[in-house]
């Protein structure tokens, strides 16, 4: 029996449900911490399913232990909704909705986009992306370090920022010169669970005329001999029989855009105060690169890759954990809390760089399994192996209870990470 199945059974005790006349907010997060705001582990105890009013004022069923949150986003009942048509509007003025992201789509439209994409993101096709990274990530070390009289400077500025942006135009064929353009949009989209509908679908709209655009552009060009995504799936797209349309294309860039940017960049730099403020810990992965794959994986369950929320939608009712979830309901797996049920993984609050097995659902599970979660352990990788080689005695500049924190998106990660070598 899965967590997800029509039982109100459970292992722990649960107390009945919160009314809809005190709803509690979703949890805050805790000062200068990357990690899940503390009041998940009460939840996962004593409300593994509690309703919580969600900061756009709207409600939805927050979930927190590790085997519900997996069993969540494989449950055919519950679907992602579109994010330019949730909250639902009625009103006979309601503008059209964007096309999907890779997230929204569905059934035989999601089989067939991932049928064509997959393929481009599996650990064997993006060797050739090793060596491209690892000459962005020297040379961006490199740079710092030639500009540093007293050997000092901002991980965060020199390095954790443009790495990511590099490495996703690099690999989707996005004009870096361009960013000015697309970069806003994605940040607004990343903050969506807050921010007004106008807002969104602003952003959501002008992401879409901008691939659009980039897409005419590259429809003049002739295309051969390029081997970014954008570049393939277009021809993909004119293949007479293919997968893809032209309009799955543009729902591609869009989906990079908001998963490939901003989440890399602030996890980077959580990942390295991670390792800044455990020393031992770093020292051996210093002295033991072999294990930098497992350094990487616990990384990604320690430090949330995603501290926002996630909605989905029921289709029909059902209960789970003695809560009578309705069909139309908004249900909130918190994949951070996930990542430290103590039911799932011993100790789960310390990082151990060794931890294995490590079944963390940083990239989701089931149909929608993050597409690009071999690329962005890639990223991390290269990131990490370049910086042990080239800095091997690297620490940090100042004390991390110091460091001010960027907390213009949900994701949250220190705004300087200042250190010397």
């Amino acid at each position: 029996m899965t967590a997800m199945e029509e039982t109100g059974a459970t292992s722990r005790p649960t107390p009945g449900a919160t009314s809809s006349g005190s709803l509690m907010p979703v949890p805050a997060f805790d000062p200068a911490d990357s990690g899940p705001p503390c009041a998940y582990a009460r939840l996962r105890t004593e409300q593994p399913v509690v309703k919580a009013l969600m900061p756009n004022g709207e409600t939805g069923w927050l979930i927190s232990r590790h085997e519900d949150v997996r069993a969540a986003f494989a449950d055919p009942r519950l679907t992602r909704p579109l994010l330019s048509a949730w909250p639902p509007r009625e009103d006979a003025d309601a503008p059209p909705p964007c096309l999907p992201t890779f997230l929204e789509m569905t059934g035989e439209h999601h089989t067939r986009v991932r049928r064509a994409v997959s393929p481009l993101f599996t650990r064997r096709r993006l060797e050739f992306m090793a060596p491209r990274i690892r000459a962005m990530a020297e040379e961006l070390i490199d740079t710092m370090v030639r500009g540093s009289a007293d050997r000092t400077g901002d991980l965060v500025a020199s390095f954790t920022e443009p790495l990511p942006l590099r490495v996703l135009c690099e690999t989707a064929g996005l004009p870096h010169e361009d960013r000015d353009l697309y970069l806003p949009h994605t940040l607004t989209l990343l903050s969506a669970a807050g921010l007004p509908m106008e807002e969104i679908l602003a952003a959501l709209y002008a992401l879409q005329d901008y691939a659009s655009g980039l897409i005419d552009r590259r429809e003049k060009e002739s295309g051969e001999g390029r081997e970014d995504y954008v570049s393939l799936l277009l021809a993909e797209s004119r293949r007479e029989g293919g997968d893809l349309t032209r309009d799955d294309v543009v729902s591609f860039v869009v989906t990079m855009l908001m998963a490939g940017y901003k989440t890399n960049i602030q996890h980077t730099a959580n990942a390295l105060l991670a390792l800044l403020t455990h020393p031992g810990q770093l020292r051996r992965l210093r002295d033991e690169p072999d294990g930098i794959d497992t350094a990487v994986e616990e990384l990604l369950r320690h430090v949330p890759l995603m501290n926002a929320i996630n909605v989905l939608v029921a289709l029909e009712d059902f209960t789970l954990h003695g809560q009578r979830i309705r069909a139309g309901d908004a249900v909130l797996p918190v994949i951070a809390s996930a990542n430290r049920d103590p039911d799932a993984f011993p100790d789960p609050d310390r990082l151990d760089l060794t931890r294995s097995p490590n079944a963390h659902t940083a990239f989701g599970y089931g149909p929608h399994y993050c597409t690009g979660a071999h690329l962005t352990r890639l990223q991390l990788s290269v990131a990490l192996q370049v910086l042990l080689e080239k800095l091997p005695d690297l620490e940090l500049a100042e004390p991390a209870d110091s460091l001010p924190w960027d907390e213009t998106t949900p994701l949250r990660a220190p705004a300087r990470l200042p250190v010397r070598w």
